[in-house]
């Protein structure tokens, strides 16, 4: 009898995609609730790094006290966890910025969610391909490619047609 596969990942994988789901819509209306039409989504986004402080370095550094872990790390994992943080950091900077041109939060994250998988698909294989090369990717994959895309847009396309409020900045 085959030994059971153990499933418990897909719940946080599902409570990050309910808390990555409301990001966007959270985030503009951070910005918006700001009332500073010219630096409104910058404090918002410095508000964002404070929580990432809390949650991203203040919780780890309690796990791993009481864990007794020690605060060694090691110079490949140390390099790679920091390049994560800046392209995530980046990327926040990023929906920010498609805010504050005007983007609706439904259209830019419907963007973001959608690019994103396809990015990550084609970074993933680049990094550690499959065994037997490209030709060992079934036809699957790639429709799902294809569908994560034509979601993203038809999503983006058909939107809230509501108007969101812009906050113009000096660029």
């Amino acid at each position: 009898m085959a030994a059971k596969k153990n499933m418990n990942w897909v719940g946080f994988a599902l409570m990050t995609v309910a808390f990555w789901g409301l990001y966007g819509v959270f985030l503009h209306k951070g910005a918006m609730g700001m009332q500073d039409p010219e630096f409104g989504r910058y404090k918002a986004f410095l508000v964002v790094g404070i929580a990432y402080f809390l949650v991203a370095v203040l919780a780890p550094l309690i796990l791993l006290k009481l864990s007794g872990s020690n605060l060694k790390f090691r110079g490949e994992g140390f390099k790679w966890s920091l390049i994560a943080g800046v392209v995530g950091a980046l990327g926040a900077l990023g929906v920010l910025l498609a805010f504050g041109k005007g983007g609706h939060p439904s259209a830019v994250m419907s963007i973001i969610f959608a690019g994103a998988p396809v990015v990550n698909a084609v970074v993933a294989l680049k990094l550690h391909p499959p065994e037997g090369g490209m030709a060992a990717i079934r036809w699957q994959f790639y429709a799902g490619i294809a569908l994560a895309a034509l979601g993203g847009f038809m999503v983006t396309k058909y939107k809230d047609p509501k108007p969101v409020p812009v906050q113009s900045a000096k660029d």
